[in-house]
């Protein structure tokens, strides 16, 4: 009987141990449990914080609001474009201008303005000049435009090489006068060929420095003369042979050529 009894002491002494080591072990279990679902949710949390900050930096609203900004520069290159269209339309506007200014108006002809006023003696500056020729047969005259106003410049250059009273006319060329009135701007040019000999030596030749020119006014000749000095050397002038061209804005292959 007492050997059965310490069994059962033992035994009920081995299943309390069991039964506590137990209750320790689920109670370990039951800890550990608490801590791990803190430390997921401390992880959870750590994790969900860059989640949040990742989705603000994706919401990139400021990534958004920097394609606002690019769409700031578009807006820029808009007022670039507007502005740099005008500018071309100035600069081909100017360019434009400049061209019909050059063409037209500052030192062009104006054939077409027959209410300028006719050139008088003192509206133009003359100057003669050899033509590219030996031996010299033919001088240029130049008539420039030294008024600051457009005027007429009529019919041909009356010339008299030698004294104006008893020098003989020079007969124009028929076949040089132009078409329309010479109209010159200020600063524009008007030439006329003039034969002086027929070149070579002849005993009717006369060794000539300057000149005399007269102009043409509405009813005919006009009041003064401009003495034109000549090339370099002189001129042998044979006045037997002696002719003018017209004046015209510039000397043409035939028309101006005997």
């Amino acid at each position: 009987m007492r050997t059965s009894h310490l069994r059962t002491a033992r035994a009920t002494r081995t299943a309390l141990l069991v039964a506590a080591v137990a209750a320790a072990s689920l109670g370990l279990t039951a800890c550990g449990g608490d801590d791990g679902a803190k430390d997921a949710g401390s992880a959870s949390q750590s994790a969900g914080a860059p989640a949040a900050s990742a989705t603000t930096g994706a919401t990139g609203t400021t990534g958004t609001t920097g394609d606002t900004g690019t769409t700031g520069g578009t807006g820029a290159s808009g007022d670039g474009t507007a502005s740099a269209a005008p500018a071309a339309a100035k600069g081909s506007t100017g360019g434009t201008t400049g061209g019909t200014a050059s063409g037209g108006t500052e030192s062009g002809q104006g054939a077409s303005d027959a209410t300028a006023p006719v050139c008088a003696h003192g509206d133009v500056k003359i100057t003669a000049a050899k033509a590219d020729e030996v031996p010299t047969e033919h001088i240029v005259l130049t008539a420039t435009n030294t008024s600051g106003r457009a005027c007429r410049l009529l019919g041909h250059p009356l010339i008299a090489f030698g004294e104006i009273q008893t020098a003989k006319d020079v007969p124009p060329v028929a076949k040089s006068k132009p078409a329309a009135p010479v109209v010159l701007n200020p600063g524009a040019p008007a030439y006329a060929n003039v034969r002086v000999s027929n070149g070579g030596v002849h005993e009717d030749n006369k060794v000539v420095k300057e000149f005399n020119v007269n102009l043409f006014a509405a009813d005919g000749p006009a009041e003064g003369s401009v003495v034109v000095a000549a090339p370099a050397g002189g001129l042998a002038v044979d006045e037997a042979v002696a002719k003018t061209g017209y004046w015209t804005p510039e000397l043409r292959n035939g028309a101006d050529e005997f």
